[in-house]
């Protein structure tokens, strides 16, 4: 249990219940994307998936919610990493932005 100097129990900091529209959460995945690494990224793509709702994104992704946390977990990174060091190599970079 995490308590702060005065005793009272402190939550967990948790990013995805402040990111409550899709701009911030376009934003969010920006920043995530800009920094290269595709843990990072993975780790926002879950937290975006938390923020939105789990079930929501399965049901988007067509995914089984097993899927997406195997997915999301950061354990196969290959991929992500594969893509954003082309990206980088072509002197490009990734932004997310809402759908219309």
């Amino acid at each position: 249990m995490n308590l702060d100097e005065s005793g009272r129990k402190l939550r967990p900091f948790d990013a995805a219940r402040y990111l409550d529209t899709r701009e911030a959460q376009a934003e969010y995945l920006t920043a995530a994307l800009e920094t290269g690494d595709p843990a990072f990224v993975g780790t926002a793509l879950a937290t975006l998936a938390r923020a939105r709702g789990m079930h929501a994104t399965t049901k988007g992704a067509n995914v089984t919610t097993q899927a997406l946390h195997e997915n999301l977990s950061g354990s196969d990174e290959s991929r992500l990493s594969m893509l954003l060091e082309i990206v980088t190599a072509l002197d490009l970079r990734l932004k997310a932005e809402p759908k219309a």
